[in-house]
Formats: C-alpha cells, structure tokens, sequence
C-alpha cells in the first residue's frame, strides 16, 4: 500500500469538493461497454475534480459481474495512480467481512488512493456487527485513508455520530463520513464536534447541499452526467458568494429532487443525459431498472435546454 500514500499529504484537498460517483455503460443488451466507461472517467477528470468514487449506487455495482467490477476498477486506477491532482476512492460495498476485507486490499494494492465503505446491511446486521465489519477493514488497510458511507434510506444501517466518533478514535484511517440521511444537516453537524471531529461528504445528489455545506461539509458525491454544475456551484461557495451558489442548486432543485424520488430513476436520467453528450451510445440499465417515459424524457429535453450554457454538449 505504501506506493500512493506519498500522496495522503494532499488527500484532503484532493477530496474536498466535488467527487462524483462514475457511472457505468451497458451497450443495448445489456453487455459491459468499457470503452464508454473510460470515456466517462476521462470526461469526468477533464471537468477539474480532485477525486471520484467507484464503483457506488450511481454506478449499479449491484449489478455487476465480480469479473466486470475488477476490470473497471482497473481501469479507473490506470488512470489516476500516476496522478497527484486526482485521487480515486474505491467503494468497497461487499456484505461478508472476509469478502469485503480480501476487496479492500486488492483495491489498495491496485493502487486506490482512498476506500469508500458501505456497511453491511442485508438481513439487518445488529450494530455490533456493523461495528465489527468496519474496524475488520479499517485495520486491514491501515494507514490507507477510508470513508464510511451513511445511507440509512437506502441501507437501514444503524449508525450514529457517537458510534462513528468511536471508531475514528480507535482507526484514524477514518477520514470522512458520506452522509445521506435525510435530511443530512443534523449529522454532518454532529460529526463536525468532539476530540476528532469527523468532515462529512454529502451524498443523495446534493438534494441539501446548501443547508449541508452551512453545517459544516466538505464535500458532494453526486452521480457524474452533469459534474459541471456542481462545480460551478462549489467554486461559487469557495468564493464567498453563497447567494449565487444558492440560487444556481435552486435552479436544479426541480430535477433533483423529482429524479432522487428512486435511485433507480436518476441513473436513468444521468445516462439519458450522458447519451445526449456523447459519452457512450446506450442509456441501457440492466433490469430491475427504470424505464423513463416520455414525459420523463421531456424532462430531461427541459433541463438540457436549461443548463447548456454551463454544460459542454448539452446544446441540441
């Protein structure tokens, strides 16, 4: 693991900010398209961000092949591990600990600069049993720098910021905490307190980013189709004009908040929009998915005409 870690100096910075999570191409039955996810890794770089996430919901990785996980994950870090303006973060989302803890050193061995941990949540695992699958890899990749991914809407994992402080003071490998509750504000707050405050990352496409960022956020994970906007709306934040920032996520607001009612429905819409950039040539996701229909697709006409101007090929 020692071979990016002369890099750890700089991982929070490369990891404030905007991070989004990298999609994944399927040609129109269904087949992994590599060349169309290399593609995606290599527009979503070109945008400025100091780091991405591989592979995570927006990216289906419940629905790949072990086989297609290892290869796109290779790669990704093909791409990033000579790199020292990017830093990749390799989700490790396996239920079993020894599968998750094989995963993780495989990731750090490839050469992930980071880990994303998705605790374990099938058959409702009691919290001593999150607890235990956390430190099992948090151990395993020390000193490698990981963040734990707090989805209760999407996992019903039981954690808090008490148990999450505990296990920052036990690992200092913990760096950050993904929150994406709902609404987020509360936790990030909570995290930001105590002898090791832990910075969170806001998920669930940023739907609180204002009031998140308020509360003390470093950091968005949202899907990647459209990576500009939030950048754009960071770089406002980091300049100190809060209302311009504001009012740019008021303008997506409508979008997000009708395409984050499934995790489903807005990987639909971000590859439609993907499609619409040229990126790849299919929208395909593997079923169960989301079907748009017309009217869903005439969203997406709406916000393409919309954000155009702050969005490379977006114009019709």
């Amino acid at each position: 693991m020692a071979a990016h870690m002369d890099r750890d100096t700089d991982i929070d910075t490369l990891v404030r900010g905007v991070s989004p999570v990298l999609e994944v191409p399927f040609h129109r039955d269904g087949a992994l398209d590599p060349d169309g996810f290399i593609t995606v890794v290599d527009r979503v770089l070109a945008t400025g961000v100091g780091s991405v996430m591989f592979p995570g919901f927006a990216g289906e990785f419940h629905k790949l092949e072990p086989a297609e996980r290892e290869l796109l994950t290779g790669l990704l870090l093909e791409r990033t591990r000579q790199r020292r303006d990017i830093a990749a973060i390799v989700s490790v989302p396996d239920h079993a600990t020894r599968a998750a803890v094989s995963q993780a050193l495989r990731a750090a061995e490839l050469g992930a600069d980071a880990l994303n941990l998705l605790p374990p949540h099938f058959l409702a695992p009691s919290a001593g049993a999150v607890s235990a699958h956390l430190r099992a890899i948090l151990t395993a990749v020390d000193p490698l720098p990981v963040v734990v991914q707090y989805a209760p809407a999407l996992t019903g994992t039981a954690l808090d910021a008490p148990a999450l402080h505990r296990l920052a003071s036990e690992h200092p490998n913990l760096r950050w905490v993904k929150v994406e509750s709902a609404p987020p504000g509360r936790l990030i707050a909570a995290l930001a307190t105590g002898a090791r405050p832990l910075p969170s990352l806001v998920g669930y496409a940023g739907l609180q980013l204002p009031d998140a960022l308020r509360r003390g956020a470093v950091g968005v994970q949202p899907g990647c189709s459209f990576t500009e906007l939030y950048v754009a709306l960071w770089d406002s934040w980091e300049r100190g004009n809060e209302a311009e920032a504001v009012a740019l996520h008021t303008r997506m607001l409508p979008y997000l908040s009708y395409w984050m009612q499934s995790v489903e429905l807005i990987i639909a819409a971000e590859k439609e929009i993907s499609v619409r950039r040229g990126w790849f040539a299919s929208a395909h996701c593997r079923a169960p998915g989301y079907l748009l229909d017309d009217e869903e697709l005439r969203m997406i006409d709406r916000f393409c005409a919309e954000f155009a101007p702050l969005v490379p090929e977006l114009a019709p």
